[in-house]
């Protein structure tokens, strides 16, 4: 072993607790990176290779119903490769044991067996028989959510009539892999399941045979989507075409793509912050260590070493301390990815997750932690290197200070002279005083930024549920209905109100521009499901207009006063022009709002209802859950009250985690950060730290000037900290922006206050451990010293 090595190695033993500090920081990158891109790619590949083998369709339609005889026409179509026509329909389940109802949807599988497109795929037992009247598959987590085995019954009320119904498997589907039931939030396996029934019976149990009401299509590479679309959507229009939609507007697909494009945001967000940080501190302890070592760097250059060896001396101490943070980044990486892929098969039900682990992921991160500390030592290296021998072996020339604006300041404040000495030291090194409070300052942010999600929930949850949908549970009806069902309901047991609420699908036009929707409309006088902005502002809609939501209006490019094209989709396909009256901000999907009287007189019918909110009595929901079961016309009901619990408790779950590993991730840059100052400034100062004690200063007073300089370093970076902190959360929210849902960009200052305290106990703190040292000073040998 070379002589250099063994000192490379002593260094860096010496150094370890520094080096530590530096090492956790990196890893913080590393493992962001490892996490978030893993994760991405493990959804991105997971994604492909299940609707790869499974083929999942390119487009969708629906129709009230169209004979099969069409069929050769929409095959015909050019650009579809494959078409496939079955029978859909939503469905109330009676479930054994339980009060409360299901709502089901049940899908047809052809005679064939298993489907050309969205093949299930079998996860225990066996599909329907083709010819059987009353078996089932269901999807597999539906069934875990109730306790089914193969051979168990449970009763549905299909199209108006009871059927009992027997599993015979259970199944995954790539259509489902997010599976959400109608007016609900979020997925609950036990109150909302998939049917897959032999299509004879479907289309038996349904008026569909020879006839049929939904179609999915696969194409050909390379074939233009929006005209296949447009000539489904014409060929379907007599027959109650809804209009043909791509992946991008199917549900479940919509929303695995949201979580990618969110690990896609955290993947080019968070990991440059530690990467940077790690930079700097490498800088800041090589710096110091160069500084420390100018003799040996002389008396090396004077035996003989070159420019180039000195430099890749101390290039390889980062590189050392680099190589640690990788391999604890790799770790860690690999297990909260592996924890984050529990939570995500929580959520979605992919067959399998394609978590490889892949070594690209691995190398690209250890890379970056490479290039960070290189590039954090390369200008220091390279200053070492071009020190000519008979220099380096001098000390280096005192800085040149001279009595100024700041001085004089300090005096007149008469600040005591341990003060002034923390403000002097601040005032002439001020690059390292602003890297030492960038640190800091990102710590602060990263944990503002973390806790900015709990305040933007809460800002959901309040306007959402508190404001906007009050109601208990939405009854949805299997057809738009005359108003008078509004009464029906208010006789079921248990309810004590109940509003009527119309909704239609349509498409949006203005210009080229378009956008397909939800109309909905009510009484401007309701109290349960009202129109609420983001501002908690409750908005009635004016006759004769239209209020979008923002991102629609966005979309279309339209702003109050311009007239827009509202095509229906449903019933009489009518285009008719409409004003916008005004937009509003919404949190949770999209959606379009009319007067309920302007649209019923519009649509030139007698007002009618697609759905009833109600609210319920806590004594006697029982006897409305199981009122419900029985009624032809309720196609289901989505309990909002069990949505809003589920809502909360989840929500609250995951960011409780999330929320933990960024106060880590905080607390191992602020460590970083103010340890390393803290070290460096007490290895600069030592001897002048040796002399206060000398003339009789405290331990306490000495000790001040330390950590108190770590301290106001701290306190300058919080503002800076909450305003990056700001800039980190809007980036979140317009990675997090989609169709679905959209986070508000809402931070109040008691999340500041929360982060700021954080960062300063755990600067306080690292201060202190370093603060232990001057009580193990040797006053004599540090004094015997040169300068």
């Amino acid at each position: 072993m070379h002589a250099l090595d063994r000192k490379l190695l002593r260094d860096f033993v010496r150094l370890w607790a520094q080096a530590l500090a530096i090492a956790l920081v990196l890893g913080c990158g590393v493992a962001a990176l490892i996490t978030s891109f893993g994760m991405y790619q493990t959804l991105g590949d997971s994604r492909a290779a299940y609707y790869d083998r499974n083929r999942l369709a390119d487009i969708w339609a629906s129709a009230r119903r169209a004979p099969r005889t069409l069929l050769p026409e929409l095959a015909a179509i050019p650009g579809i490769r494959t078409l496939e026509a079955r029978t859909e329909g939503l469905v109330t389940l009676d479930i054994p044991g339980r009060d409360q109802g299901a709502a089901g949807q049940v899908i047809s599988l052809p005679a064939s067996g298993a489907p050309i497109l969205n093949v299930p795929l079998l996860q225990s037992g066996r599909l329907p028989d083709p010819a059987a009247r009353d078996e089932v598959a269901v999807n597999a987590p539906f069934a875990r959510a109730n306790g089914f085995a193969l051979g168990d019954r449970f009763s549905a009320n299909i199209n108006g009539t009871r059927r009992e119904l027997t599993i015979t498997g259970t199944v995954l589907s790539p259509e489902f892999v997010y599976t959400i039931g109608p007016g609900a939030m979020m997925p609950d396996n036990k109150t909302f399941g998939i049917l897959f029934m032999p299509d004879r019976a479907a289309a038996a149990a349904f008026d569909m045979t020879g006839a049929f009401n939904s179609l999915t299509a696969a194409l050909y590479p390379g074939a233009n989507k929006a005209e296949v679309i447009e000539a489904v959507d014409r060929l379907l229009a007599p027959y109650g075409g809804t209009g043909a939609y791509g992946r991008d507007r199917q549900i479940s697909d919509s929303f695995v793509s949201s979580e990618i494009d969110q690990l896609w945001s955290m993947t080019i967000i968070l990991p440059p912050i530690f990467f940077g940080v790690a930079a700097f501190l490498v800088n800041m302890v090589l710096g110091r260590i160069v500084a420390l070592e100018r003799p040996e760097i002389g008396l090396l250059k004077a035996l003989g070493y070159s420019n180039r060896t000195i430099a890749a001396h101390y290039l390889m101490l980062a590189g050392l301390t680099a190589l640690v943070g990788i391999l604890l980044g790799w770790g860690a990486g690999a297990w909260l990815a592996s924890g984050l892929a529990k939570l995500y098969a929580r959520f979605y039900d992919f067959p399998y997750l394609i978590f490889r682990g892949s070594w690209t992921v691995y190398a690209v991160g250890g890379l970056l932690g490479l290039a960070a500390a290189a590039f954090g030592a390369l200008r220091v290296a390279l200053a070492a290197a071009r020190l000519p021998p008979a220099l380096a072996m001098q000390p280096p020339a005192p800085p040149r200070f001279r009595r100024g604006l700041t001085d004089r300041l300090m005096a007149w404040l008469r600040l005591s002279q341990p003060a002034m000495m923390i403000f002097r030291s601040i005032t002439r090194w001020p690059f390292r005083a602003a890297t030492s409070a960038f640190g800091i300052a990102m710590a602060v942010a990263v944990l503002a930024a973390a806790s900015f999600f709990n305040d933007a929930m809460d800002k959901m949850m309040e306007v959402t549920f508190a404001l906007a949908n009050r109601q208990d549970a939405m009854v949805i009806f299997t057809s738009t209905l005359p108003e008078r069902a509004v009464d029906e309901v208010a006789r079921l047991p248990g309810v004590i109100a109940v509003e009527g609420q119309l909704v239609e699908p349509v498409l949006l036009r203005r210009g080229q521009y378009e956008k397909h929707t939800s109309l909905e409309a009510r009484r401007p006088d309701t109290d349960l499901s009202r129109i609420v902005g983001g501002s908690g502002r409750v908005v009635s809609v004016p006759p004769g207009g239209l209020v979008l939501s923002a991102r629609v209006a966005a979309q279309i490019h339209a702003s109050a006063g311009d007239p827009v094209e509202v095509e229906f989709l449903s019933g009489r396909r009518e285009v008719l022009t409409l004003p916008l009256t005004g937009t509003i901000e919404q949190y949770i999907g999209i959606a379009a709002y009319i007067d309920y009287d302007t649209l019923n007189a519009l649509r030139r019918q007698a007002p009618r209802v697609s759905l009833a909110n109600v609210t319920l009595d806590p004594a006697t929901r029982r006897d409305f859950d199981r009122a419900v079961k029985d009624i032809p016309a309720i196609a289901g009901t989505s309990m909002f009250s069990d949505a809003r619990r589920a809502f909360q408790e989840t929500i609250r779950q995951n960011i409780s985690v999330t929320a933990t590993v960024y106060l880590v991730l905080a607390v191992l840059i602020t460590v970083g950060v103010t340890y390393n100052g803290s070290r460096i400034q007490l290895s600069e100062r030592a001897r002048e730290l040796a002399s206060l004690r000398i003339l009789g200063f405290s331990r306490g007073e000495v000790s001040f000037i330390l950590v108190g300089e770590a301290m106001v370093l701290a306190l300058i970076a919080q503002p800076f900290g909450w305003l990056a902190g700001l800039g980190i959360a809007w980036a979140f929210t317009q990675g997090l922006d989609s169709d679905l849902y959209q986070v508000p960009f809402v931070i109040v200052p008691a999340t500041f206050a929360r982060a700021s305290l954080i960062v300063l106990l755990t600067a306080l703190a690292s201060a202190l451990v370093v603060r232990r040292r001057i009580d193990r000073l040797d006053l004599v040998a540090v004094m015997k010293t040169r300068e």
